[in-house]
């Protein structure tokens, strides 16, 4: 099953703290992320390895966990629960896997709206901070 390849590959990215190198390299050239915040789908690997690196920073701290996971052939769904800023995050990842395990698609959904609305605060943060240490 192309999910539980594909998911100690993605346990081990976030076990090493979301380095964008090593996410990128998981990623599907045509992959598509579909955010909690952001209407349109984001499609292609630099724009949905930019979104995963920029989510592993913001929610991947110390408080960061998976307490569910169900997988059924190339579809793998992840409970996670976390806390941002004192606030309780509940969300869950679909992932689609490739044959090869590469990542085609990454649905990210987060509950209550207190959740939803610190996490797109942090993640537009996080995601200009590293555009802009990229053009630095």
């Amino acid at each position: 099953m192309s999910a539980e390849r594909g998911l100690r590959r993605w346990h081990a990215a976030v076990d090493g703290g979301n380095d964008a190198a090593v996410l990128g390299a998981m990623i599907a050239e045509d992959a598509v992320f579909h955010s909690p915040v952001v209407h349109t789908a984001q499609k292609g690997r630099p724009i949905v390895t930019a979104y995963l690196a920029a989510a592993g920073q913001t929610l991947g701290n110390d408080t960061f966990r998976y307490v569910r996971e169900i997988v059924d052939g190339d579809t793998a769904m992840l409970e996670f629960e976390t806390e941002m800023d004192g606030i309780h995050v509940n969300g869950v990842d679909i992932i689609r896997f490739g044959a090869e395990g590469h990542i085609l698609d990454f649905k990210v959904m987060v509950r209550p709206l207190k959740a939803v609305n610190k996490v797109w605060e942090m993640m537009a943060a996080q995601l200009m901070a590293n555009a802009a240490s990229k053009n630095a």
